[in-house]
């Protein structure tokens, strides 16, 4: 198998396409195959010629830090839970993911998740006990991995500044339903930054690795915006 990787070595650099040839095991994830190529004592292209270590990012390997979210054959993915076995030909694609800045290789600059999220003063305040029948599902959203997969493929994604995507609602339905009393601010800003851009392709599902109820969040925040 070939593995052809879009390569940048440092931020604002030209993309170029490498690929290496891959003779591991076929039930490999993406995560091993791409340690094989760089625990050789000499990474070498497939023409032969030396190229430098391939950058990526991971840190459980396991599916649950969502570092080694990448473009797969097109689709966006974990590298950690994509198996070479499953993906069709002879020609493996690992692409960076395109919404946010590329510091090198395959490894982008997501902290701008975590700002937008903080800026939106989306977290409780106090923290507030639940309803014991909003338990389940609060425990599955808070699962949200903030790999940003969901904000890949959504279509009305495209920056901080705007609308923030399924994450966002998923946060803003675990911060709503601990707060009895409600809050109006967030359910406004609800509104702002995700309601009122959001057309409804639910393409954020299909991606997420953790299958978080996002629908469902939705239907919350839904009924109680203003």
């Amino acid at each position: 198998m070939n593995i052809k990787i879009l390569r940048r070595r440092f931020p604002g650099d030209t993309p170029y396409w490498q690929t290496f040839a891959y003779a591991g095991p076929e039930d490999a994830s993406v995560a091993s195959a791409l340690d094989s190529l760089n625990y050789r004592d000499d990474v070498v292209d497939i023409e032969g010629k030396p190229a430098p270590r391939i950058s990526w990012e991971c840190s459980c390997l396991q599916g649950m830090c969502g570092g080694c979210a990448m473009v797969i054959n097109g689709t966006p993915a974990l590298a950690c839970e994509t198996f070479l076995r499953d993906l069709p030909g002879d020609t493996l694609t690992l692409e960076p993911l395109r919404k946010f800045p590329v510091i090198a290789d395959l490894v982008v600059d997501r902290t701008g998740i975590q700002a937008a999220l903080l800026a939106a003063e989306v977290y409780p305040t106090p923290p507030a006990p639940a309803p014991t029948a909003e338990y389940p599902r609060q425990y599955a959203v808070s699962k949200c991995l903030k790999c940003g997969l969901c904000l890949e493929v959504c279509p009305n994604y495209g920056g901080e500044d705007g609308f923030l995507g399924a994450l966002f609602a998923n946060d803003c339905y675990l911060v709503d339903s601990r707060d009895r009393s409600g809050s109006a601010a967030l359910r406004r800003t609800y509104r702002r930054r995700f309601a009122d851009g959001c057309s409804k392709s639910l393409s954020c599902m299909a991606v997420c690795p953790m299958h978080l109820p996002t629908l469902a969040s939705m239907a919350h925040m839904n009924r109680k915006k203003k």
